[in-house]
């Protein structure tokens, strides 16, 4: 996949932002002139993932998934991503889907999200996920395989951080959408994006999120060659 930045769709407004480059030279996304799916919530790094594949110049469909858990935001939830694929040249498709309360909801609620998008679709996964994702693994006794983290395929954005993809959506004037789910300690990941994370940055006197994400690289790399040997075992 290339990461070079195209000549692509242009916003409606004029040139694209230098930020646009910049970002897109640390992205993963296909060449420009293919059909590219991508998920897009409404939320800030969906909406980056949107804007950067029409900027590479892909073929780009925004789907837009209702889970029915706020009944009040949904409407106008899609109502942003609806907008944004106008602006930026690409389709749009909605999909509803239930999710009834109760434990789980979280892992749920993705699942039932997935079962509704397309195969292959591209979701806006950055860096900080990967970081999140490695530290919700370990706590629950991943090996090498959860240390590893998320499958980078399909995740063009992972060399992103969370920050640059808000800096993106206020250069181009994008109003995200901020889900009031992501500020519920009731959610684990929620406890280690903003309790263990910050903590742990303050103890390393660093910024840990690029750490992990690297380790996770690594060790994916370790899990591959294992199967690797391990299958000429066979």
């Amino acid at each position: 996949m290339s990461s070079t930045p195209s000549s692509g769709a242009e916003p409606r407004e004029g040139r694209w932002p230098p930020l646009v480059g910049e970002l897109l030279a640390r992205c993963h996304l296909p060449e420009a002139g293919t059909p590219v799916d991508v998920a897009v919530s409404g939320g800030p790094d969906s909406l980056a993932l949107l804007v950067l594949a029409a900027a590479q110049g892909c073929i780009v469909t925004a789907h837009h998934v209702d889970h029915g858990l706020r009944p009040a935001a949904a409407a106008s939830e899609a109502s942003v991503v609806r907008s944004a694929a106008a602006r930026f040249g690409a389709a749009f498709r909605q999909a509803s889907v239930s999710v009834d309360p109760g434990p789980n909801l979280e892992a749920r609620a993705r699942a039932a999200r997935y079962a509704a998008l397309p195969a292959g679709v591209l979701t806006g996964h950055t860096a900080d996920d990967q970081a999140e994702t490695v530290l919700l693994n370990l706590v629950r006794g991943a090996g090498l395989d959860g240390l590893a983290g998320f499958h980078p395929q399909q995740r063009p954005l992972r060399h992103l951080r969370r920050r640059e993809t808000r800096a993106l959506c206020a250069a181009l004037d994008l109003s995200p959408v901020d889900d009031p789910s992501n500020l519920d300690p009731r959610h684990r990941r929620n406890r280690v994006r903003h309790d263990v994370l910050p903590l742990l940055d303050d103890v390393a006197q660093r910024d840990v999120a690029p750490v992990l994400s690297r380790q996770a690289e690594l060790l994916r790399d370790d899990a591959a060659l294992l199967e690797a040997l391990a299958a000429d075992l066979d």
